[in-house]
C-alpha cells in the first residue's frame, strides 16, 4: 500500500474521530446548560422556601406573643 493511501485512511479515520468526538462535545454542553436550569430552579426554590419559612416563625413568635398578653390579661381580671 503506498503511502499516501495510507495516510488518506489514517485522515479519513481521524476525521470520523473528531466529528464523534464534535458530537460529544456538543451533547455535554447540552446537559451542562439542562444541569445550569434544574440547578438555578432548585436554588429558586430553596430561596422562595426560606423565605416562607421566616414568615411562619414570624407567625408564631407574634402568635406566642399575643398568647402570652391574653394569659396576663385574663390572669390579672381572674385574681380581682
Amino acid at each position: 500500500m503506498s503511502p499516501e493511501i495510507e495516510t488518506a485512511r489514517e485522515l479519513a479515520t481521524h476525521a470520523n474521530d473528531i466529528e464523534h468526538l464534535q458530537k460529544d462535545m456538543d451533547k455535554l454542553v447540552q446537559d451542562m446548560e439542562e444541569i445550569k436550569k434544574a440547578i438555578q430552579s432548585i436554588q429558586t426554590t430553596l430561596s422562595e422556601a426560606k423565605g416562607g419559612w421566616r414568615l411562619l416563625a414570624a407567625a408564631a413568635g407574634a402568635g406566642g406573643f399575643l398568647t402570652v398578653i391574653a394569659n396576663a390579661i385574663i390572669g390579672y381580671w381572674s385574681k380581682s
